[in-house]
């Protein structure tokens, strides 16, 4: 929050007829387009094996605070779906997550050791 007030505070300078968050260099406010070719520029930066681009931020996020968390009802209301079935597509978690959230949960789930 700190960075993008201070950010607000400077772009005015650079293009006050524009309310667009993030400008270009020639003030004018940047393109899709041009956010996925930067994304996908730095993941090559990085050393990142898969395709990066913004809604990968997105998908990022709601697996985390479902992992996080386990309540999928936050994440339907954080992502704006309409529907929970449209979260539960959305969201994916690597099958040992589960294992382990079950396990933790279900009284019937631990195993005893011989």
């Amino acid at each position: 929050m700190t960075w993008l007030a201070r950010w607000l505070a400077l772009r005015d300078r650079y293009a006050p007829q524009d309310n667009a968050v993030f400008i270009s260099q020639r003030g004018k406010r940047i393109s899709a387009r041009n956010v996925q070719k930067r994304f996908a520029e730095w993941g090559v930066k990085q050393g990142v094996n898969s395709r990066i681009h913004p809604h990968k931020l997105r998908h990022s996020f709601a697996t985390h605070i479902l992992e996080s968390s386990g309540n999928l009802r936050a994440v339907q209301e954080l992502l704006g779906h309409a529907n929970l079935s449209t979260t539960q597509i959305y969201t994916h978690l690597d099958f040992q997550h589960l294992v382990s959230v079950y396990d933790a949960a279900h009284p019937r789930a631990k195993r005893e050791k011989t």
